[in-house]
């Protein structure tokens, strides 16, 4: 029998479209540019169906991400000053780092666990992620936990 996770965190571009819709309507209705469901709907092009449907499953990582703890995985190239790129861009967003671990690089690659406390005055953490996913020696990155 599979296991009931409850969460799981996914990439936009495996994000079905109508999710994506609501998002973006359930963003028209907290910024006032549309005042009713029925707009916001109309706007984006769903249902209101759709919309209650799944209004309360599905919000932006970064809308809640503050006061969180976030742990990811990164997988880089065993070359220096990849792992002090990735901690500056950390810096840079203001994000508090509690853990690091990296494993002994193998064939010239290593591992690397971070858990990352997002303070209120943390900056997008979407945007920190894909910025470190951009760095040179960063083969790919991935979230395990949102705390």
């Amino acid at each position: 029998m599979a296991e009931d996770y409850g969460y799981f965190v996914v990439k936009r571009k495996a994000v079905p479209e109508v999710l994506l819709k609501v998002v973006e309507a359930k963003r028209l209705l907290e910024s006032e540019k549309a005042m009713t469901v029925q707009e916001a709907t109309a706007m984006v092009g769903i249902s209101r169906s759709s919309f209650y449907k799944y209004k309360e499953d599905i919000f932006p990582f970064h809308d809640t991400a503050r006061g969180k703890t976030i742990t990811f995985v990164l997988q880089m190239d065993d070359i220096p000053g990849v792992l002090s790129h990735v901690l500056k861009t950390i810096a840079e967003y203001n994000a508090n780092i509690l853990t690091i671990h990296q494993t002994i690089p193998i064939n010239g690659m290593a591992s690397l666990t971070l858990s990352v406390d997002v303070l209120p005055t943390t900056k997008n953490v979407t945007d920190m992620i894909s910025n470190i996913e951009d760095l040179d020696g960063i083969h790919y990155v991935k979230i395990l936990a949102r705390e």
